[in-house]
């Protein structure tokens, strides 16, 4: 079954093509690409008019939260998606994930039907409430590899190409185009862990001298377009 509740550490990393192809020359022994492997990401971002999740995210509190749909392809009404609340806390992401039919998301976002009663149904609908309705308001995508620790399926490295935004046409059944937020010879590699990082992976990362970023995919495009909206007519909003 699936998994719904995620409680993890993460860290994120802004690095080169090349250095990504170092790494993983060096950790090679160690971990296997997962049951994905190569896969494309496609996620609408839900935030208040005034951008209040995001900016508040890009503040680093203690405390934040997102919420967004997911999939894996550009849906159809009977395709998967996943509808998703991620919170992080002191440094420990929590996410709650709903897999839902991309008509039945659509009716709950757009009509606030809910699919059913469960305690993550009820969660995400809380916040919904919450923040009085969340709408559309950014496309995110991007191309990822993902992999796996060999002794150790809590272990997680993935590596994001190709991200992309737009703020128009924001449902995912309108494709997965999008303007660029790094340079393509870039990436962004995210460790997920429950539990300490193994000293292989530390050894790995010391010798090739990469180190943590602070990076968020949706936070990067909201700068883009408010320093750009500033720039054309002296506004700060990203509407």
């Amino acid at each position: 079954m699936p998994k719904t509740i995620f409680e993890r550490t993460e860290k994120k990393y802004v690095i080169t093509v090349s250095q990504k192809n170092e790494l993983l020359s060096l950790i090679s022994e160690k971990v296997k690409p997962d049951e994905y492997g190569k896969s494309n990401v496609n996620s609408i971002y839900y935030d208040t008019d005034d951008y209040r999740l995001i900016r508040n995210s890009i503040e680093k509190p203690v405390y934040k939260e997102k919420l967004r749909l997911r999939s894996y392809s550009v849906p159809k009404g009977d395709s998967t998606v996943f509808l998703e609340l991620k919170k992080k806390y002191k440094g420990v992401v929590y996410k709650r994930r709903k897999t839902l039919k991309y008509s039945d998301a659509q009716k709950y976002l757009e009509f606030n039907v809910l699919p059913d009663n469960s305690q993550i149904m009820r969660e995400i609908d809380w916040t919904m409430n919450f923040y009085n309705k969340l709408k559309p308001k950014m496309f995110i995508g991007y191309d990822r590899l993902a992999y796996v620790g060999n002794d150790d399926d809590n272990l997680r490295i993935t590596f994001d190409f190709n991200l992309r935004f737009r703020t128009d046409n924001l449902s995912l059944d309108c494709g997965n185009y999008g303007e660029s937020i790094i340079g393509n010879n870039y990436c962004v590699m995210e460790i997920k862990s429950l539990n300490a990082m193994p000293l292989w992976l530390c050894f790995a990362l010391d010798k090739l001298r990469i180190y943590p970023s602070s990076f968020s995919k949706y936070g990067t495009a909201y700068q883009i377009v408010t320093k750009r909206n500033s720039e054309q007519n002296g506004g700060i909003s990203c509407a």
